[in-house]
């Protein structure tokens, strides 16, 4: 299940690919907007764009940076940030939002100082009946109590209606695009949506 490998292992500061995250992190925490971006969901139009890679080095950077941060994997389809970190993901979000299991029983210390993480939890053969509980906006006001920065992975958006449920409990929303093959026309969809 896991290899003891985590991404924490391999993430250097220093190089420009680090340098292009602490713009990104940088521009959400300067934003103009009317409340403090506390909690930013990435999603993308569709699957494969990296959505969940960006995640996981946003939240690498913002704990590198000082800030207190959870990622949280919402993707209950597709979870991947449990393998960024060397862990399996049962006893996570899926638990949470079925009532099997409180936060502070499922929130995972990394080898990161100020880094957290949920991971998605056992497989669910309905996602989106989870996501329609009220469950998920109590648990994100919940965590913002306790968190400088939550970073949610969430699925892509046209193929399911998760993160549409999930983006009105969040502060803000980046959408990933894969440069040079996501076709305007999907990425048009997706910001309609």
């Amino acid at each position: 299940m896991t290899n003891g490998l985590s991404v924490i292992d391999f993430f250097n500061m220093e190089t420009d690919f680090a340098t292009e995250f602490r713009r990104l992190l940088n521009t959400i925490k300067t934003a103009k907007v009317d409340n403090e971006l506390k909690t930013i969901m990435l999603t993308s139009a569709m699957l494969a764009e990296g959505k969940s890679t960006v995640s996981v080095f946003l939240a690498l950077t913002a704990a590198k940076k000082g800030m207190k941060t959870l990622l949280l994997d919402a993707d209950l389809r597709r979870p991947t940030v449990h393998r960024f970190f060397g862990q399996n993901r049962n006893n996570g979000l899926a638990e949470i939002l079925a009532g099997d299991a409180v936060s502070k029983n499922v929130i995972r210390k990394t080898s990161l100082d100020k880094l957290y993480i949920i991971t998605a939890g056992c497989a669910v053969s309905n996602p989106s009946e989870l996501f329609d509980s009220r469950a998920i906006g109590n648990l994100v006001t919940e965590l913002k109590f306790y968190y400088d920065l939550i970073v949610i992975d969430a699925p892509p958006v046209i193929p399911v209606s998760d993160p549409m449920l999930l983006a009105q409990e969040v502060d803000g929303v980046l959408l990933v695009v894969k440069a040079g093959e996501t076709q305007r026309e999907v990425v048009r969809r997706a910001t309609e949506i």
